[in-house]
């Protein structure tokens, strides 16, 4: 292990080589971007607090420019955010945003790092962060990153202060200063010790901004021009941060390329000082690391003759370097995927078929190829260890061979910080092993030995599933290892009006052939279920199978958790299936417990037929459709041409005067609908980028009003007004055990003629009245609500489902 760790330094993925489902060939001038680098050591850790924080420019310049080893430390995943192309939330949008920064990584050359926090959504200062994350926990975290990682320097995208603007984003700030004095100390944290050394790095600090309009930058400060054009690349690193952050597609963060001279700013926070420059003092050459002068004499015999045209030339001196550097700290991965590179090998394991249930063996297809030309003097030979495969690699001529690898001893694919439930603030992970991954090793893992010459190259690839689309082409995806059977709700919360039963479908899928079991579901206490138990059979791989269970609520108990089991061959599973499935990223199939939540609301309606215009995506017609709503989904062109007054309320979704560039005509349509006695009702949007200025039939503003604690203090402004009392009475109980926020983006200067319903406000802050504002307009309602309805309906809370019954209820 002590060898191990004095490799640390410079054994590192490294950012020119990232890791993709299928293997990249680098072309020649990437083998040369990678040639440079092995002059260069050192390393740059860069924290934050979001996907998306980064700064993408500086990335791209230290790892692409200064070639330094590069890594983006963001404390959580993005779970708490928005979701502008899809209904994923939650966990599920932290998978998809998991997979943007990795993409996002891929365009920039920097590594990708996280700690077990969750973002539980947006905090207003550090201290409510670190109350619900467990500082003690993340801080642990970014320590061990430190340590593990080993900068030179440590950069945070934000200040301590309320500049930052969000209590995670300062929260970083400050776990990464105090990080910085704790990964150098021994007492720190011992437990790491085991697998790791205490690191002290050399500085830290605060890489200052101007944006939303705030400026911390000061012509005092320490400056970097990142605008720096890479011939090499063809590339200017504005360019290259453009292409990175318009992968953060959930967000809405397409970006314009930027071009020409762009300066970043720096301010110290602790350790050495800096006179000049954010690397005074550090030596990221190869001198910093004793008995180096043979070595880089060869490297720089290489780098001079290197030949784009026929990188295979300098294979034989690559080799040679390979046996200089033995034993020693240097760039060893990036070394051997150099000479890979050079020699044209391209070579993967993929399976036939894209999942397998636990225990199966995998059918796999091992190939290669070796891209040098007839005049290449070195034998080359490749086997893939864990099928069996072997063959010479002639040049130019591609071998394939149809193998099996058994997989006994590995478990479901399933993302590791979800493999356990986790409280609010972190998620549970076991092995310390796994902290700070960006995501899971490969399913199944393929070790392919490849002899060039006298030497022996091993390297790990991920056994892939891959299949030719006939519009996209050749697409590759992550194998999934199952369980043998899943059992997928529709909806994780179910609301029951007081007693009355329903019938709930299950939807069994087998990932092996002849799979025979019995389902039995678990309910609160009280509750009744009928049948108690379901058999079922499915006959081949893949097949699916409904069954219902009606469940009547009964007893004392409101609710509770409704739990599946199902019994194959003996033992017990618990897993549903879900598949996100986008063409930025790769496809993410992840098995969360068969669970959902069980709730009874006294529910009175008036109306059931309801029009919805999605926004950027939410699951509200879904959560309105199983308390009985009859949703329609309402294309624009319908919203233009059909006649509305059938429906008893429209609903818009979140954001739909963000993102749809059609409202502008829509909206007149919208407003003579509730002149007519219709009833509208316009959920949150934050307030810019607006497609229009006026949302409703008399002005109002949008603010950045929001109140992020969901047990906040609710009071009645208007307490007679019909949306608190018909068909439900409203009351202090339907505001309790709401989840992450009570709402976002109020209005303000509201005309008078809206009326102002609820007032409630964060500890500490003043009372925000523009949760929910109504107006009558000619024989309709008007309704605009920052409150999360998006977040609570899904989630089954029975007071939110109350609340937003009443708003889609007019009486005429």
């Amino acid at each position: 292990m002590k060898f191990r760790l004095s490799l640390l330094l410079f054994t590192t993925i490294i950012p020119f080589f990232t890791r993709a489902q299928n293997m990249q060939q680098l072309n020649a001038a990437e083998i040369k971007q990678g040639l440079e680098a092995l002059n260069v050591t050192g390393s740059v850790l860069y924290v934050a607090a979001h996907p998306d924080d980064e700064n993408t420019r500086l990335l791209g310049y230290l790892a692409k420019e200064k070639k330094v080893r590069t890594g983006y430390l963001s404390l959580t995943r993005g779970d708490g955010g928005q979701n502008l192309i899809g209904n994923e939330q939650a966990e599920l949008l932290g998978l998809i945003r998991t997979q943007e920064l990795l993409a996002a990584r891929r365009m920039d050359g920097a590594e990708q790092f996280f700690t077990r926090a969750n973002d539980f959504g947006f905090s207003k200062n550090p201290e409510e962060s670190f109350k619900i994350w467990d500082k003690d926990k993340i801080l642990a975290d970014v320590v061990w990153v430190i340590r593990k990682f080993q900068p030179d320097v440590i950069i945070t995208r934000f200040p301590e202060d309320a500049r930052a603007g969000h209590g995670h984003h300062s929260g970083s700030a400050i776990l990464a200063r105090e990080a910085f004095v704790a990964a150098a100390d021994p007492k720190q944290f011992p437990e790491q010790l085991t697998f790791v050394k205490p690191w002290k790095t050399k500085r830290i600090v605060w890489n200052t901004f101007n944006f939303g309009g705030n400026n911390t930058t000061a012509d005092d400060q320490m400056k970097i021009d990142v605008g720096l054009y890479n011939p090499l690349l063809g590339k200017s690193y504005g360019e290259i941060a453009a292409e990175s952050r318009s992968n953060h597609r959930s967000q809405g963060f397409g970006a314009a390329r930027q071009r020409g001279s762009s300066i970043e700013y720096f301010t110290p926070v602790a350790g050495e000082k800096a006179n000049n420059d954010v690397f005074d003092g550090v030596d990221f050459t190869l001198k910093r690391t004793p008995g180096t002068a043979a070595i880089q004499q060869l490297l720089n015999e290489i780098n001079k003759e290197y030949n784009p045209a026929d990188p295979s030339q300098s294979v034989g001196k690559l080799l040679k370097l390979r046996t200089f550097v033995k034993g020693k700290a240097f760039k060893h991965d990036l070394l051997d995927d150099l000479i890979l590179a050079c020699a044209g090998i391209w070579f993967e394991s993929a399976a036939t078929n894209p999942s397998y249930a636990l225990k199966q063996p995998i059918n796999v297809k091992v190939q290669g190829i070796a891209r040098v030309s007839p005049a290449f003097s070195l034998p080359i030979s490749m086997e893939e260890t864990n099928s069996g495969a072997a063959f010479a690699l002639l040049p130019n001529k591609f071998v394939s061979q149809d193998k099996e690898i058994a997989t006994t001893n590995i478990g479901i694919a399933q993302p590791y910080w979800l493999e356990k439930q986790h409280p609010l603030g972190y998620f549970v992970v076991d092995s310390l092993s796994k902290i700070g991954l960006p995501e899971n090793g490969p399913a199944v893992g393929a070790i392919f030995k490849i002899k060039i010459g006298d030497q022996l190259i091993e390297k790990k690839r991920p056994v892939v599933y891959k299949y030719t689309d006939q519009v996209r082409g050749e697409i590759y995806q992550p194998l999934v290892i199952a369980p043998p059977v899943t059992a997928t709700l529709s909806e994780k919360a179910f609301i029951f009006n007081g007693n009355e039963a329903k019938n709930i479908t299950i939807v069994l899928k087998s990932f092996k052939d002849n799979t025979t079991g019995v389902l039995e579901p678990q309910v609160p206490s009280g509750w009744k279920v009928s049948p108690q138990k379901i058999d079922f059979t499915l006959d081949g791989k893949g097949d699916e199978q409904s069954v219902v269970f009606n469940i009547t609520p009964a007893g004392n108990t409101t609710g509770g958790s409704l739990l599946l089991n199902a019994t194959v061959d003996g033992k017990i599973y618990n897993k549903g299936l879900r598949v996100i499935n986008y063409e930025h990223i790769p496809v993410q199939t992840l098995f969360p417990f068969a669970e959902a939540r069980l709730d009874k609301v006294d529910l009175k309606f008036a109306g059931k037929r309801i029009g919805y215009i999605a926004g950027a995506g939410d699951l509200m017609p879904e959560s309105l459709k199983q308390i009985g709503y009859e949703v329609v989904n309402l294309t624009e062109g319908q919203v233009l041409s059909a006649d509305l007054s059938g429906f008893d309320a429209i609903v818009a979704g979140v954001r739909l005067y963000n993102v749809n560039d059609q409202i502008k005509s829509m909206q007149p349509i919208l407003m003579k609908y509730v002149e007519k006695g219709g009833n509208l009702v316009i959920q949150y949007n934050v307030n810019s980028p607006l497609k229009i200025e006026n949302l409703g039939p008399y002005p109002f503003r949008l603010s950045r009003d929001r109140v992020t604690e969901e047990d906040a203090k609710v009071s009645v402004l208007a307490p007679e007004h019909p949306v608190l009392n018909y068909p439900n009475k409203i009351t202090d109980k339907d505001f309790d055990g709401w989840i992450q926020e009570r709402g976002l983006y109020f209005t303000s200067d509201m005309d008078k003629k809206y009326t102002a319903i609820l007032s409630m406000n964060d500890n500490g802050e003043s009372a925000k009245t523009g949760s929910l504002i109504v107006a009558d307009y000619g024989k309709g309602r008007y309704v605009y609500t920052g409150i999360s309805f998006f977040r609570q309906l899904p989630a089954g809370v029975p007071g939110a489902y109350r609340l937003f019954v009443n708003l889609l209820s007019h009486k005429k």
